[in-house]
C-alpha cells in the first residue's frame, strides 16, 4: 500500500504525516533495589528523628510551663521560690527534693546547676520569701530563670 503523492503540495504532503506515537509514561518507581534500601533507610531516620524530638519535648515540657510562670510580671519572691520547688520536684525524685530547706536547699540548686549565686543573698531571698511578704525581684527571678534553663537533669543514682 503505497500513498500517491504525486501532484501535491508540501502542505498537503505534511498534512498526510501521522503524528509521533507517545512514549510510554516513565514509571518513578525505583528500578534497583539499592534505592528501595536507601529509601527505607531515610524513613527509618526520619522516623527515630521524630520520636527523639516528641521525647526530649515531652521531657523537658515542666521547663517550659515554669518559664512561662515565672514571664508573668511582678510575681512575688514568695511565687518564684515556689516554682522552683514545683520545677526541682518535677526532676528529680521527691523523695530527695522534697524534705530540703533552709542551706541544704541552696546547695542543691547551686549543685545542680554550677551556679554558686544561690549561696549569696539573692539566694538567701529563696529561702526566706515563703516566710515575708517581699516585693518581686527581678534578679531573683533572672536567677531561678537561670537555673530552670541550665539545671542537669536527674540521672539515676
Amino acid at each position: 500500500m503505497s500513498v500517491d503523492t504525486s501532484g501535491k503540495s508540501l502542505v498537503d504532503l505534511l498534512d498526510m504525516l501521522k503524528p509521533a506515537p507517545e512514549p510510554a509514561p516513565v514509571s518513578m518507581i525505583p528500578q534497583t533495589w539499592g534505592w528501595i534500601v536507601l529509601v527505607a533507610i531515610l524513613l527509618v531516620f526520619v522516623v527515630f528523628a521524630g520520636v527523639m524530638i516528641v521525647r526530649r519535648r515531652r521531657a523537658n515540657a515542666y521547663r517550659q510551663y515554669a518559664l512561662v510562670e515565672l514571664a508573668t510580671p511582678d510575681i512575688p519572691s514568695a511565687k518564684v521560690a515556689e516554682i522552683l520547688r514545683r520545677t526541682a520536684l518535677a526532676a528529680y525524685p521527691r523523695d530527695q527534693v522534697a524534705g530540703m530547706h533552709g542551706d541544704e536547699w541552696l546547695n542543691f540548686l547551686a549543685l545542680t546547676s554550677n551556679n554558686i549565686e544561690f549561696k549569696s543573698k539573692r539566694g538567701q531571698t529563696l529561702i526566706e520569701a515563703p516566710y515575708k511578704d517581699l516585693p518581686p525581684n527581678l534578679a531573683l527571678i533572672q536567677l531561678a530563670r537561670h537555673w530552670i534553663k541550665s539545671h542537669k537533669p536527674y540521672r539515676g543514682t
